[in-house]
């Protein structure tokens, strides 16, 4: 199998309803999700299904759009990439990553970023991707330094949580930058 959403271990696909699980499943872990977001109540099975199923009802691409990693040698759901916060004036969109706990230091988050990168600016004309990481977040860090980002700034104190207040690393990298290390996918 070969294409623009597909790499060695891992490809990118649209969000199935049957997916709610691997959802729950990321939202399962404190720790985990702190590292991605902000922790919220608990959620029914129910509500899982039904935002899983909205999503899955979404047309692709977009301002903002959500794929499924999904592991080429079983199947299995492993994660989840986002893009969003697009501005095509300036040529800047955001992306994240979720990788579940059993799936973890396999490589996967580094071959779906690229995946994304390489569509964002291969395909879709885009100049440059921006993260947010939380500063106490280093296997994210260390993903995103891995991968060409560079840190650009630091929001001080910014998120509340876990009873104090923590710091935002700003990272980006650009096309030129991007390219410089990967090839352009092929026309034919």
């Amino acid at each position: 199998m070969s294409g623009i959403w597909t790499s060695e271990k891992i490809r990118l696909r649209g969000v199935e309803p049957e997916d709610w699980e691997g959802f729950r499943a990321l939202a399962q872990n404190t720790v985990d999700v702190r590292n991605a977001d902000l922790v919220e109540p608990p959620r029914s099975d129910e509500s899982f299904r039904s935002w899983t199923a909205e999503r899955a009802g979404r047309p692709p691409g977009g301002e903002a759009f959500r794929l499924v990693v999904e592991v080429l040698a079983d199947g299995a759901f492993a994660g989840s990439v986002t893009v969003g916060e697009t501005d095509s004036r300036a040529g800047r969109f955001k992306t994240g990553i979720e990788i579940t706990r059993d799936h973890r230091r396999r490589g996967y988050a580094a071959e779906a970023t690229e995946l994304i990168l390489t569509y964002m600016f291969a395909e879709q004309r885009y100049n440059k991707c921006e993260v947010e990481v939380y500063a106490f977040n280093d296997a994210s860090l260390a993903l995103y330094h891995k991968l060409g980002f560079v840190e650009e700034g630091r929001l001080r104190r910014h998120e509340f949580f876990a009873g104090s207040y923590h710091d935002v690393a700003l990272l980006g990298i650009t096309a030129a930058e991007y390219w410089a290390t990967h090839q352009l996918p092929s026309v034919r």
